[in-house]
């Protein structure tokens, strides 16, 4: 998934131009906290993704590297898988 498709960054965006125009209300902020935790989350499994690809490249493991790929692309949906975090 890139990041500029997702709602999440949309709403940080609204919420930064309130925050900028008048501050935010408690619930905003919190909603605002939120969304910063889901980019954290989103930002750690593409770098767990990322070196799991390097280590099945370097294994030679093809179906696995494949399954991380579809992963990184974001063209499955989330399924368990060999992570170990899921």
């Amino acid at each position: 998934m890139d990041l500029s498709d997702s709602p999440i960054i949309c709403r940080i965006a609204q919420l930064r131009v309130v925050q900028k125009a008048r501050g935010l209300d408690p619930v905003q902020l919190q909603e605002l906290k939120l969304c910063l935790d889901w980019i954290v989350n989103y930002c750690w499994r593409q770098a767990l993704l990322k070196n799991q690809a390097l280590k099945a490249s370097m294994t030679n493991d093809v179906d696995w590297l494949h399954e991380l790929c579809r992963d990184l692309d974001g063209s499955t949906t989330k399924k368990p898988g060999r992570l170990g975090t899921d």
